[in-house]
């Protein structure tokens, strides 16, 4: 695997070979970035369930100003940490950490999510509403959203719409326009 473009273009993406590990697939990432060509120099990016830190990457190498790599493994987050070194890159932080329990803290607006978890995790409409109700979105965010293709799209908060979509293979890619729940009057998560 490798970065696509910008920066870094063609450098390799190192990560462990594991079962755990599924990095977005090339076309997939393309894609993505060409959506969002506008909307990444300069961004602030949250990349949670970070993997092979591909997401990440892409986007620094494309300008952003900073990328926070959310990551459990031990391994997956290690690599990240070297890639960003051997690449000499400002702007990227690593924390090892679940990405519910990272979401739980201290909160900052992003203007970029990507949110990627291991498709046999679930949970993607919990994230959304943390990342929504807890203040970790800029006003007007994107949230790029990947799951498996069969399974029912997560149900989005108030404020957020629909604004791409696209199938490969086994995956289904959304990005979607993101109001964070403080700007539309919203409920809070836990709030009945």
């Amino acid at each position: 695997m490798r970065v696509i473009a910008g920066n870094w273009r063609g450098r390799p993406i190192r990560f462990p070979s594991t079962t755990e590990l599924r990095p977005t697939p090339d076309r997939v990432r393309e894609t993505l970035f060409n959506w969002l060509q506008a909307s990444v120099p300069g961004a602030a990016c949250l990349d949670l369930f970070a993997g092979s830190g591909a997401l990440g990457l892409e986007a620094l190498s494309r300008g952003a100003a900073q990328v926070v790599f959310v990551e459990r493994d031990r391994q997956a987050a290690a690599a990240v940490r070297r890639t960003l070194a051997e690449f000499g890159a400002t702007g990227g932080s690593v924390v090892e950490q679940d990405a519910f329990t990272f979401l739980a803290g201290t909160a900052r607006a992003f203007d970029v999510v990507f949110l990627d978890p291991p498709f046999a995790q679930g949970g993607l409409g919990e994230l959304c509403k943390l990342l929504s109700a807890r203040g970790w979105l800029a006003a007007r965010a994107f949230v790029y959203i990947e799951q498996a293709a069969r399974v029912a799209a997560p149900e989005l908060p108030d404020g957020w719409s629909g604004w791409r979509e696209m199938r490969a293979g086994e995956v289904c890619a959304r990005l979607v326009r993101a109001t964070p729940a403080s700007a539309t009057g919203g409920a809070r998560v836990g709030d009945t």
